[in-house]
């Protein structure tokens, strides 16, 4: 089985410092919950911009103090959200990708997010696509819902997407698919040949989820941007504590954690 890849979402747009009082917020606590994520395993680490208020921004400066403060503390990928948050103009959310990092995410279609909806029209997402592409950058594909898996499906078949893809399931958004092991295999059975994933569960979810994921070869996201809790009423400390946990199921598995440099090879990162 292959090494196991955590992805670390260290912030993401909506979590505030009243939900999670250890949440990193400047580009030097994201450096630093970075290198504590990269010390426990995790091998990617997944940002979003925030401003000193916590207000989310896709800067491109901010970004950019990120990814310095990330690499000048340990050596991980560096994925970009191009998601923003909920209301920012495609062009405000497609800016950290003229950085060139290694990894940029890429949502397949619009959803109902709690009380929002996620817009990504068709037209804008091909400019996504063709953006991330043009700047070397490889795509992690966010699928919120079969549909989207679907539409992933099509895009590649007409060479609008690069293959091999490598897919995110962010599985139990209030609107979207459940975070449930029969979603997730639902969609497992859907993907094309050749693609990697990733499962990111939401709240509850997150923790069976990854579970499920180590035990049939697939790789796991988890994280202050989907999770804050260790365990029910109980916050956790750290984005590391929650990255320690994983590595530690794994290696109660007998699944090796991917170093940074397995996790290139195996994205097919050069």
């Amino acid at each position: 089985m292959q090494p196991l890849i955590i992805t670390a979402a260290l912030t993401g747009a909506e979590v505030t410092c009243e939900q999670q009082p250890a949440l990193p917020l400047t580009p030097e606590e994201i450096g630093v919950a970075a290198a504590e994520c990269a010390q426990a395993g995790a091998s990617i680490v997944h940002v979003h911009g925030r401003l000193a208020d916590g207000t989310p921004t896709q800067d491109k400066e901010v970004y950019r103090a990120i990814i310095a403060e990330v690499q000048k503390r340990c050596d991980v990928i560096v994925q970009v959200s191009t998601g923003g948050a909920v209301g920012m103009t495609p062009q405000e959310r497609l800016a950290p990708v003229t950085l060139k990092p290694e990894m940029a995410t890429l949502s397949m279609g619009s959803v109902n997010f709690g009380g929002d909806v996620f817009v990504n029209h068709p037209a804008d997402m091909e400019v996504f696509a063709r953006e991330i592409r043009s700047h070397g950058v490889k795509a992690e594909l966010e699928i919120f819902d079969s549909g989207m898996l679907h539409t992933a499906k099509r895009w590649l078949a007409k060479g609008l997407l690069a293959a091999p893809a490598h897919f995110d399931f962010v599985l139990g958004v209030p609107g979207a698919m459940p975070g449930t092991p029969q979603a997730l295999m639902y969609l497992l059975g859907e993907l094309p040949a050749g693609a990697t994933w990733t499962v990111a569960g939401i709240g509850a979810a997150q923790l069976p989820l990854a579970v499920q994921a180590i035990v049939l070869g697939g790789h796991v996201r988890v994280g202050f941007e989907d999770n804050v809790y260790y365990r029910k009423g109980e916050l956790a400390s750290s984005n590391a504590q929650l990255v320690a946990r994983i590595a530690r199921i794994a290696a109660e598995l007998d699944r090796p954690v991917a170093t940074p440099s397995q996790a290139r090879q195996l994205l097919g990162i050069v």
